[in-house]
């Protein structure tokens, strides 16, 4: 009997039913399902193969998976880059280890991040959702005293969706946190324009005219 990841199971017998629900799919093939999930960080350009070789590992140990280490194509003096240079690392992960690795991200790594709130629900237009995260450290796999140097990590998972809407849905129901949407507050209208209370009223039209048409007192009578 072959085994089938948890999150896999999940998505077969309560995702994709809820889906066909809700969206009315009438082929089971039209249901969005994941694709793959990509893996990618960088490596600084004046590290030594010590430093490589600890992020590889750290990689490896997220992953599941060795990763591809990705070169430079040509020389660029403002970053120090010489061409073919070691700049980063990459892992592309399908199959049961893209489930094992989407489990452990949605249910372990993230919610122990510190005052965390919830993923953004943003996708990239096509269905596609990216994750970055600053410390790679909120893996369990990883031990923090092994660890000489902190990275951070770019996540994307690619799914079959045709629109983000139904990404969005996809992922919700595999269990992703998205960021719950705060209603806009109402803006109230300006207040009206309120003279200072030590300030007089300038007087009015009425009061100018009247004012001017009334004559002069007449100067009093020496004594």
């Amino acid at each position: 009997m072959s085994y089938t990841p948890t999150l896999k199971k999940l998505y077969l017998e309560q995702v994709v039913p809820e889906l066909v629900k809700s969206r009315g799919y009438k082929n089971k093939h039209q249901v969005p399902k994941i694709a793959k999930i990509n893996l990618n960080t960088g490596i600084d350009a004046d590290a030594d193969k010590n430093q490589i070789a600890d992020v590889q590992r750290d990689m490896t140990t997220i992953a599941s998976q060795k990763p591809v280490l990705a070169r430079s194509r040509k020389a660029i003096a403002n970053f120090k880059l010489k061409p073919n240079q070691i700049v980063g690392c990459h892992v592309t992960l399908r199959g049961n280890a893209m489930w094992e690795f989407l489990y452990r991200l949605i249910a372990v790594a993230l919610p122990t991040i510190r005052d965390f709130r919830g993923t953004s629900p943003k996708l990239d237009g096509q269905g596609n959702y990216n994750i970055g995260i600053t410390d790679f450290t909120i893996f369990p796999e990883i031990t923090v005293e092994n660890v000489k140097k902190t990275m951070g990590l770019d996540i994307t998972i690619v799914t079959t969706a045709e629109t983000d809407d139904e990404g969005r849905e996809l992922l919700k129901l595999l269990g992703m946190p998205f960021r719950r949407s705060e209603p806009a507050a109402p803006r109230n209208p300006p207040p009206p324009n309120r003279l200072s209370p030590c300030r007089k009223p300038p007087p009015s039209s009425a009061t100018r005219s009247a004012s001017a048409s009334s004559p002069s007192s007449p100067p009093s009578a020496p004594s």
